[in-house]
């Protein structure tokens, strides 16, 4: 399972032209400044922290840190200028910027790049389509379609020398979510679309839409399938549930998790567990799976 997973991740960055791939080979280009993406590309898994309120302060202090920032901006009040202020205010903290979006639609990842977020994480991906349209939006031509604008991403990641506009899009991130038996019918052409890079399990939807216990062999059966669809298609796998990142068949092959451990043991003030899923999203139905506590790999 090790090699299938590092031959994966090889073809996943090929098909990107990511540095990373050419760096394995003994090639002397520099890792990506997206330096989650460079984990991945690593073979490593990647933990973030969910920010839902505007706190400068409480964010700059635990994107020390995390692997990377997840803004939530699905459920979640936040607005672009919430975000905006809170990457500006320390935009080399540590934890690369990366906003869940409500959907896929061109302004919505234009603002989420335009203001620095390195990723977008989509929800709800059921359909090829919808994965298309963010994987559209996400990269400048002639891969995709994002437009040239104005914000404060050139300032943060054009720095050193670095080309923002000829950069950007190796380190981009576009992730799908799949959450619904309909986007796991259909695991294999979203995970196929060229400029996604990794697919997530929504661990609780998926068991909510599919009406079965995640300690259920029908639902881990959902999980199994879009991880096989995933591989096959050369792409990163992941699971949002970080509780999933040790004590599941699939452990050690899940690189990408929201929340999770940080990378020096830090923990926020009230002691919250890091790996339970956030607020609002931490209940399962009865009788659901309770893994063990992820740990760093």
């Amino acid at each position: 399972m090790r090699f299938l997973a590092t031959v994966t991740l090889i073809l996943s960055a090929a098909a990107l032209g990511a540095p990373g791939v050419a760096q394995a080979q003994g090639d002397a280009k520099p890792k990506l400044y997206n330096t989650a993406k460079q984990k991945l590309l690593e073979g490593k898994q990647v933990f973030s922290f969910t920010q839902t309120k505007f706190d400068i302060a409480g964010y700059c202090e635990a994107a020390k840190h995390y692997d990377y920032t997840w803004f939530e901006m699905q459920h979640a009040t936040l607005e672009f200028k919430d975000v905006e202020a809170m990457i500006a205010a320390c935009p080399h903290a540590g934890a690369i910027p990366m906003i869940r979006l409500p959907d896929a639609q061109e302004w919505h990842i234009q603002h989420a790049t335009d203001i620095g977020a390195l990723g977008v994480i989509i929800p709800t991906v059921d359909d090829v389509e919808r994965a298309r349209e963010a994987a559209k939006w996400s990269r400048f031509p002639p891969v995709a379609r994002r437009s040239s604008g104005g914000g404060q991403a050139r300032s943060i990641w054009g720095i050193n020398g670095i080309n923002y506009a000829k950069t950007f899009n190796d380190n981009m991130l576009v992730v799908v979510m799949i959450e619904s038996p309909t986007g796991v019918a259909n695991a294999f052409e979203i995970a196929s679309v060229a400029g996604v890079d990794v697919v997530i399990l929504g661990n609780n939807d998926l068991s909510v839409f599919s009406g079965f216990a995640q300690d259920d062999d029908r639902y881990q059966a959902l999980v199994k399938k879009v991880y096989d669809d995933t591989m096959r298609a050369g792409k990163i796998f992941g699971q949002a549930a970080a509780v999933y990142a040790k004590g599941h068949p699939l452990s050690n092959v899940a690189k990408f998790f929201q929340n999770g451990p940080s990378n020096d043991g830090w923990k926020p003030a009230g002691g919250r567990n890091t790996s339970a899923p956030p607020e609002g999203e931490e209940t399962k139905p009865a009788g659901a799976a309770k893994p063990k506590p992820a740990s760093r790999k």
